[in-house]
């Protein structure tokens, strides 16, 4: 059995990837802060961790490393705050450059050595905003445009390894990610994505014989719509 850890695996896109991994044979360690009342999976193991304690967060990584071979890697969390920049404050900069960018690079940085042993993937979902300006998101456009960085760099350095590194970008998905929005995505299905349709894209990727790495992958809806909430 393949291990993987998913983090933002309580809901919306982190929890459709959790769930389609279990079925398809992954031991999956789920990493989130609130998981409401799940159905047993024995396939699942889910850990309730706040990201944002960065050594707690090394602490658990470890332990599950040295109990476990990953195969896996998806970094999924993610959290966004929207507005002129001299609006946003402190906290939410540090917040999002924390679990949007920082915690996926520490942890690549302690498990790649069990990746290169693996030949194992690493999947980062990131957002449409990382290749284009983003204007009242400017900071949050600016964590996916670095990790997108990251990532191909990581790919060229671990590639001979056998190492996928994968960058997802989804457009406007039906999630609760914009919480903190005054939008949300569109009822209308051909302007916006499910979650369970980038969960599919992961199957694929995974599903890709050893000698493809597919690098990056953008998810958008046929037609471009958001809502603004009353």
């Amino acid at each position: 059995m393949k291990n993987a850890i998913v983090t933002g695996a309580s809901s919306g896109i982190g929890k459709e990837i959790t769930q389609m991994l279990a079925e398809n044979g992954y031991k999956v360690f789920a990493i989130g802060r609130n998981f409401g009342e799940e159905n047993e999976n024995e396939n699942i193991v889910r850990i309730r961790l706040d990201l944002t304690d960065i050594y707690e967060s090394e602490r658990i990584i470890k332990k599950i490393r040295k109990e476990n071979d990953i195969n896996l890697l998806v970094n999924n969390a993610g959290i966004g705050y929207f507005g002129l920049h001299e609006e946003l404050n402190v906290k939410k900069i540090d917040e999002m450059v924390k679990i949007n960018f920082e915690v996926p690079m520490i942890l690549c940085q302690i498990l790649l050595r069990d990746l290169k042993k693996n030949s194992g993937t690493i999947i980062n979902i990131s957002s449409v905003t990382a290749e284009k300006n983003n204007t009242y998101g400017c900071a949050y456009g600016a964590t996916k445009a670095g990790i997108s960085s990251f990532g191909k760099s990581l790919f060229d350095e671990a590639r001979k390894y056998g190492v996928k590194v994968v960058e997802i970008r989804p457009d406007m998905t039906k999630s609760n990610f914009y919480r903190n929005a005054d939008f949300k995505e569109c009822n209308d299905e051909d302007k916006r994505i499910e979650s369970r349709e980038i969960a599919d894209a992961v199957k694929w990727i995974i599903g890709q014989r050893d000698g493809i790495a597919v690098t990056e992958l953008t998810v958008r809806p046929q037609k471009h719509g958001i809502e603004r909430k009353i």
